[in-house]
């Protein structure tokens, strides 16, 4: 996906030109200044969590999904409550994957978006899955969170559709361009 700037071009993957005076850079962008003044090369970057638990499918097919769009523009973590729903991401061509408590807590800050059902920023929710801690970390991290209306608790969120789930994952691509070029 080349950036929707005027005067880029495509020079490596996840390498473009600007032909723009220096805009403002955030961590997501990493400036090179080997070139002229007028010419900016960047490196395009973002790392995406997506957390689920129990079997993993939600995660799953959320990563096939941004896989078919962005390829390896963007490197995808899968954040497990178990090993299973963490192997069912990986199989699905995660870029790294963890599993856990501690694993999830430890990587949510490090993470620019992060993807997974309403369930994540519930304490307990899963069965019993995610812990306070979990919960507590997702929703205390700086990442920008795109969550999906669909959980298995007692909960409704009042102005939400139901949808299913591959018309949820479709609405998240536009949502992601939006914060993939939002500092560029």
């Amino acid at each position: 996906m080349t950036p929707p700037i005027h005067g880029s071009l495509k020079v490596k993957p996840n390498i473009y030109v600007f032909l723009l005076p220096k805009p403002r850079l955030s961590n997501r962008v990493r400036a090179r200044s080997e070139l002229p003044l007028e010419f900016i090369m960047f490196e395009v970057f973002m790392r995406i969590a997506v957390i689920d638990g129990q079997g993993g499918g939600i995660g799953s097919a959320v990563i096939r999904r941004l896989k078919d769009v962005y390829g390896e523009k963007v490197e995808i973590w899968a954040l497990g409550t178990n090993a299973i729903a963490t192997a069912a991401m990986m199989k699905a061509r995660a870029n790294r994957g963890a599993t856990g408590e501690n694993a999830i807590v430890r990587s949510v800050p490090r993470v620019e978006v992060i993807i997974g059902t309403v369930s994540v920023i519930m304490a307990h929710a899963m069965m019993g899955e995610l812990t306070p801690a979990m919960a507590e970390a997702i929703a205390a991290a700086p990442a920008q969170k795109l969550l999906l209306p669909l959980t298995q608790e007692n909960l409704t969120i009042v102005g939400v559709q139901k949808d299913h789930l591959p018309v949820l994952i479709d609405s998240l691509i536009p949502l992601l361009n939006e914060e993939f070029v939002t500092d560029v």
